[in-house]
């Protein structure tokens, strides 16, 4: 071939993974800024650019020594920016170049390129190169479906040799390097030699691919045409040579895992169906890792297997009164559940809900019942979850999806008999995502749970044998539909004996252990214990009491580090416990100290378990407004109207005028106005306090009270009572009026409260009134006809019996 070459200078455009050929057209896509602003430079100059072809790829910034010298000088046809910033450019091959020298160019490459013009007359050889390389191309182009007949018969038409050639080869699909090695040919007959080299690798392969598959074929019958592709690959590989097959003893493992497995017979037919899903798959690809993750959860889930274990009621009796002091109903319906297993073969697992004051043990307890019955623990927070899929779990579809934490707390245990803790199943709640209450239902219904579904598993799951246990603070939260698959046990607080036992029993022990000191170095006298539980907590449960004790433990083990005299003994006293726990919190015997007017003590329920509330109630000049104040709710704020109305319906019994509204305001207040408070037991209160402000008579100071109101005066039953009377009593209350239609519930109070408080059941305010409100002995806070009481204005005559003289200013 001979030559007449010229050198020009060209912007440089590097290329990756892409070779473009003489007359070829391509459009390509095109990031980098120096490659874009080079494309720039030739539409906008109406000049040529040479295409050259990166040795590694993956180089973003190439230089000279990373570019091939034998590129292709194309013409720039048109140019597009893309949204994104890129350039979709289309460039035609014109011939080929060879890169000489790169100079220096701060925008982009620019370079001086030899122009290699070829000669392309005929000669024997080459005819016989070209008719060989076309009969080659025809039988591949036959076995390959990428080629077209089209480009077949567009190739064949060419009659320029070199044209012919290096339309050829832009078609063939191989390798960039291929590619770049028959460009960088220049000699044609060394081209054509090449690319019928290629060719008829090629052609080879694909033959050898052929008779691959009709070996595999040979072995396949109909029953087996599912393990095609399988039975393709280990042919491959047995050609290839031998290989590490790890993927064949993984799926061996699990296949021998699955044979081994108890489980359900669906379960077992599915696991066998994914099993054969799975070989087929490139171990590397998505698919894979998730049936692989999905065999794996559940071949490890304890589908039958469950805990061996003795039932002794009184051994179970003795442990759970190891563990804990008192819960006497808790632990009574704990062995009727065991004492009935013992005598039948199929149980359904009972579903217990333990509801009181945080601190008073329900989690703890949870795991003495399953020491009791020697079954393994499992316990999940409920806190916060507002996710259905929590509970139900995530179907596979979804990027990283995985079971229900019901599921997963399972797989973890190892056993389908657990004792299951649900801690704090009130503190749910919902948002867009689902209602996670509604999908325990499910799982807390004994007639549902023998199939419980998983998204993730997508089987039925016998949850039957499971004891679930769940525990709440309150049962306000906890959405009636679900409250009623349960059998809801109350747990009250704690009272100061039982506290003292606690303390005695449990903490202290546990407390000088956990702060390193031996029996008998720090003692707590009863004196001590009590003193704290009075006069620096003020809880239903015990978790406050131990961490002033630990606290005490702290203080004691400075001090005796910082003395150097380890062989030191400390007493805990009553006297001495502020010497390490500061100034007292709480004054012990909130009762006021004197009989005041218009001031009565009620009893509120909380969270964490009862609490007195003192009402106030004052008269002021005014036009009829009842003021209410404290942060009360919507409830409390309708008794206080409803107590209101009471009174003025009785005024002329009350010897009060019977406009008496009109000359007044009414102002009622529940301090500690920055707690928020709500709920109709108040109510006889109120009634109280406004009657004791109108007559300036007092409220009896040892009295608390509780009870809803009707306008008709009827005193309706409330709830919580035990913590209720556990409040007065830490109150040092002596008296308490509680609803009659209550009688049934002081049962489930503790004896020793009952004993230490005179309980007075009342039906009517009437009778509330009489009690609490002190009057003249011999006279009573009612009558038919009055007389001047302490307001001219708005009382009627008195009688002598009601209030003093000129004791309010109207």
């Amino acid at each position: 071939m001979s030559v007449d070459n010229d050198i020009k200078v060209l912007p440089v455009m590097p290329l990756r993974d892409i070779v473009v050929f003489p007359y070829m057209a391509a459009p390509l896509i095109v990031g980098r800024e120096n490659s874009i602003k080079a494309l720039e430079y030739a539409m906008n100059n109406n000049t040529e650019i040479i295409l050259v072809a990166q040795v590694d790829a993956v180089i973003n910034a190439p230089n000279a020594a990373d570019l091939h010298q034998t590129g292709t000088i194309s013409k720039v046809l048109q140019l597009l920016r893309l949204p994104d910033g890129t350039i979709k450019a289309l460039v035609e091959g014109k011939r080929r170049g060879l890169l000489v020298e790169f100079l220096n160019q701060p925008d982009f490459f620019m370079g001086r390129v030899e122009d290699i013009k070829e000669n392309n007359e005929y000669d024997l050889k080459n005819i016989a190169y070209q008719r060989q390389l076309l009969l080659s191309f025809k039988s591949y182009a036959a076995r390959h479906k990428k080629i077209s007949p089209e480009v077949v018969k567009s190739v064949e038409s060419i009659a320029d040799p070199a044209r012919f050639i290096d339309v050829l080869a832009s078609h063939l699909p191989v390798n960039s390097a291929d590619k770049q090695s028959i460009l960088s040919k220049i000699n044609l007959r060394e081209r054509y030699a090449l690319v019928l080299d290629i060719v008829s690798r090629e052609l080879e392969l694909t033959e050898l691919e052929g008779v691959i598959q009709a070996r595999v074929r040979k072995k396949l019958a109909k029953t087996q045409r599912d393990y095609y592709l399988t039975e393709q690959i280990k042919v491959i590989k047995k050609e290839i040579g031998p290989d590490n097959d790890e993927h064949g003893a993984e799926l061996d493992d699990l296949a021998r895992r699955i044979k081994n497995k108890n489980m359900p017979v669906v379960a077992r037919e599915k696991v066998e169906q994914e099993l054969k899903k799975l070989k087929p798959m490139p171990p590397s690809s998505a698919e894979a890792t998730v049936v692989r993750n999905y065999l794996d959860c559940i071949l490890n889930l304890p589908w039958q297997d469950k805990s061996e274990s003795e039932l002794n009621i009184n051994q179970a009796e003795k442990v759970l009164d190891e563990d804990h002091y008192g819960l006497r109903k808790p632990k009574e319906r704990i062995l009727e559940y065991l004492a009935v297993q013992a005598q039948v073969e199929k149980l359904h697992g009972p579903i217990l809900c333990l509801v009181g004051p945080p601190g008073v043990g329900k989690t703890s307890l949870c795991k003495s019942v399953a020491r009791a019955m020697e079954r393994e623990f499992v316990r999940i927070s409920l806190g916060g979850v507002r996710d259905e899929a929590e509970i139900r779990g995530h179907r596979r579809t979804y990027i990283g999806a995985m079971p229900g934490r019901i599921i997963q707390a399972l797989r973890k245990v190892k056993v389908n008999n657990p004792v299951f803790c649900l801690d704090e199943v009130d503190k749910m709640s919902t948002d867009f995502r689902g209602d996670p209450a509604a999908a325990l239902l499910e799982v807390l219904d004994s007639e549902q749970n023998t199939a419980f579904n998983d998204h993730f598993l997508d089987l039925d799951y016998d949850l039957s044998d499971i004891f679930f246990i769940t525990t709440a603070n309150s049962l306000h939260s906890i959405p009636v539909p679900l409250q009623d698959r349960m059998e809801i046990i109350v747990l009250e607080g704690y009272t100061e004996e039982d506290k003292m036992a606690v303390a005695q029993g449990f903490l202290v022990p546990k407390q000088r252990v956990e702060n390193g000191f031996n029996k008998g170095e720090v003692v707590f006298n009863s004196a001590g214990i009590l003193e704290i539980i009075r006069r620096y907590t003020r809880e239903a449960g015990v978790r406050n009491l131990e961490r002033a004790i630990a606290s005490i433990y702290r203080k004691i083990a400075r001090r005796r580090l910082s003395e150097g005299n380890k062989q030191l003994r400390y007493r805990v006293t009553g006297r001495g416990v502020g010497k390490y726990l500061g100034t007292a919190k709480y004054r012990f015997g909130v009762a006021e100290e004197q009989d005041a007017v218009g001031l009565t003590t009620g009893l509120a329920w909380t969270e964490v378990g009862g609490e007195i509330l003192q009402i106030e109630t004052v008269l002021l000049p005014g036009s009829g407004k009842l003021l209410i104040t404290g942060k009360l709710g919507d409830v409390m704020q309708e008794s206080a109207q409803a107590a209101l109305s009471y009174v003025r319906s009785r005024a002329n019994r009350l010897g009060i005028a019977s406009d008496f509204y009109e000359k007044i305001d009414i102002h009622i207040h529940v301090p500690e106005g920055a707690i928020p408070k709500d709920g109709p037991s108040a109510g006889i209160t109120m009634v109280t306090s406004i009657v004791s402000a109108l007559l300036y008579l007092p409220v009896r100071r040892d009295l608390a009270m509780t009870g809803e109101i009707t306008l008709r005066g009827r005193v309706l039953p409330i709830g919580g009572l035990t913590e209720k009377l556990l409040a007065a009593r830490r109150a040092n209350i002596t008296h308490v009026l509680v609803p009659k239609e209550n009688e049934r519930n002081l049962r489930d109070v503790p004896e020793k409260v009952i004993n230490s408080l005179h309980i007075e059941l009342v039906d009517h305010v009437d009778n509330v009134l009489e009690t609490a409100i002190i009057v003249p002995a011999g006279g009573s806070i009612f009558r038919d006809s009055g007389t001047d009481l302490f307001c001219p204005d708005i009382m009627l005559p008195n009688d002598g019996l009601h209030a003093p003289e000129n004791t309010l200013a109207c």
